[in-house]
């Protein structure tokens, strides 16, 4: 894949990033590669701010620097277009920006050689559904979480697979998690980690009043179906976007035709990522 043009994106209100992103800009700019950015740098590089949405449409590749959460949204500006991101994470080692800024040029020296693996994450189609009417669609690159938002209250939710009851959550809520996701709100209710190549769809029960409503792992395939049996409930889709609930709303749920491609560091493997971060074998 030949690298023409490269789009900058940065974490909101990261001023000390500016000698990075203006090296960044005149390292691209050296190499006859176009550089366009978004409004949290475009100053920096001086360069007319584009949004995200605009910046996405146009480039070959996407640099991201900031954490997984400004991955995320890049991710979902991204829409249903197909073109690889290198996060650079801006602190400590990130689940998704697995870059850290000492490796962001010898890693983009990789990437222009066409010598850097890029891993294709799925994505989740959510659709929030009110009778015959659509509320909202997400794509979701980790997760859509159906929760409570009132204090200290449960709530019921049907959960259906492929038209099959799968069980009536009595919880605090439900998280319908990509194996990319996995590592994020799904982990921390006790959800299982999976691969990030995996072909699967988690759902992992938020604080079940039943100790038996264990996480479970569906295959890629399964066309899930949340029905709300109560008031004051809410769906969230990658921690940034979302939609309040009624009773009798239903969240329906299946793989995106629209993954994502995210360019795997070229210095640790998928367990070293996870050893760092979760700091395994450790006492």
């Amino acid at each position: 894949m030949k690298i023409r043009s490269v789009g900058i994106c940065l974490k909101e209100a990261q001023p000390q990033a500016e000698s990075t992103v203006t090296g960044l800009a005149a390292w691209l700019r050296d190499r006859d590669i176009e550089v366009v950015a978004d409004e949290n740098c475009a100053a920096f590089a001086g360069l007319v701010s584009r949004s995200r949405e605009q910046l996405a449409s146009d480039v070959d590749l996407i640099v991201v620097i900031g954490g997984d959460g400004t991955l995320l949204s890049v991710a979902r500006a991204t829409h249903t277009r197909s073109v690889p991101i290198l996060g650079v994470n801006l602190g400590r080692l990130g689940f998704l920006t697995e870059i850290n800024l000492d490796e962001l040029f010898p890693s983009l020296d990789k990437v222009l050689a066409g010598e850097l693996q890029i891993v294709s994450r799925m994505r989740l189609d959510v659709r929030a559904v009110r009778g015959d009417q659509e509320l909202a669609c997400f794509q979701a690159l980790n997760d859509a979480v159906i929760t409570n938002v009132a204090l200290s209250r449960m709530i019921d939710l049907e959960a259906y697979a492929d038209g099959a009851k799968v069980t009536t959550y009595h919880a605090d809520g439900l998280i319908v998690a990509t194996p990319t996701g996995s590592t994020a709100y799904s982990l921390s209710a006790g959800g299982p980690l999976l691969v990030p190549g995996l072909e699967a769809i988690l759902l992992t029960p938020i604080c079940p009043h039943s100790l038996t409503q264990r996480p479970l792992v569906l295959p890629e395939s399964a066309e899930i179906d949340v029905r709300v049996k109560g008031e004051d409930v809410a769906l969230t889709v990658d921690g940034q976007s979302g939609v309040d609930l009624h009773v009798g709303d239903r969240v329906r749920v299946r793989r995106s035709e629209h993954p994502v491609g995210i360019i795997a560091s070229p210095f640790r493997n998928r367990f070293e990522i996870l050893h760092e971060k979760l700091r395994w074998g450790e006492r």
